[in-house]
């Protein structure tokens, strides 16, 4: 099995081992090898992976690759924040994802990753001022991956979406750190009102497939939504919400449910 780079591996574990399971991959099947050069063995940085990956995936007539990866090289280089936060998304689909078993397939394959690291890239530059280029990422990512993300969102560390199918997250809405959720979830709003109008997800939390979260309303750290739920109301920190409309039908079960995934409804006494 190919091994870290000693040097690397001092200045950036992380990266030292994603080029070693690059590496491997290549022995493994070299016919990826192109792939995977391209998008991990020619850089040197995970900043510089995570532009390529963007710009590769993003790119179309209307914005260059060029111009696109300029785009997230500067945005790194300006927020050191961008990457802690894919490197703690790296390691949060790790922990939980029992079917990724290397740091080097969320790059390569997974994108709920990408699609994060593109709305990432799109929040910084709806924060800088310019809009109309972070709608664009958000268009580009929608139309490539399937999920929408208003630039505006504000969403924490340590994300997972798992099969990131027709996820759709609006413009007010707040996610906290180390949330996990599956395909199909809408953080959506009622109507046509204006201002604050979506939902606020704590910390921690664990979202079911196919679950709707809608309006101005808070769900409370470390708490579980059922898949198939419409939830329409504030969620109790550390409780278990199903049904439609959702209703709390118990705890939580655990003290961290984001990271168990456990999603079985215990049945009453």
């Amino acid at each position: 099995m190919a091994q870290p780079n000693p040097k690397l591996a001092q200045l950036d574990p992380v990266w030292a081992r994603i080029t070693a399971e690059a590496q491997q991959a290549i022995l493994d099947e070299p016919l990826m090898g192109g792939l995977i050069h391209a998008c991990v063995l020619h850089h040197k940085t995970l900043e510089k992976a995570l532009s390529y990956r963007f710009s590769a995936k993003l790119n179309s007539n209307e914005m260059s690759m060029v111009l696109l990866r300029e785009i997230a090289e500067d945005a790194y280089a300006d927020d050191p924040g961008l990457v802690e936060a894919a490197r703690a998304d790296l390691a949060a689909i790790e922990e939980r994802d029992p079917a990724c078993h290397r740091l080097l397939q969320p790059i390569l394959y997974y994108k709920g990753f990408q699609a994060m690291q593109a709305y990432r890239l799109a929040h910084y530059l709806w924060n800088k001022g310019r809009r109309d280029l972070a709608y664009f990422v958000q268009m580009r990512s929608s139309e490539v991956y399937g999920v929408d993300i208003h630039p505006g969102a504000r969403i924490g560390k340590g994300i997972m979406i798992d099969h990131a199918h027709s996820i759709v997250i609006g413009e007010t809405a707040v996610v906290g750190d180390n949330v996990s959720m599956l395909h199909s979830v809408t953080l959506g709003g009622t109507g046509k009102e204006e201002e604050d109008r979506h939902p606020k997800i704590g910390h921690g939390v664990l979202i079911g497939a196919g679950a709707k979260v809608l309006g101005n309303i808070r769900v409370g750290c470390c708490s579980r939504i059922a898949a198939g739920s419409v939830v329409l109301n504030e969620v109790p920190e550390k409780t278990t919400v199903a049904g439609v409309p959702a209703k709390v039908v118990g705890e939580a079960g655990c003290a961290q449910p984001a990271i168990t995934m456990d999603q079985i409804l215990k049945a009453g006494p």
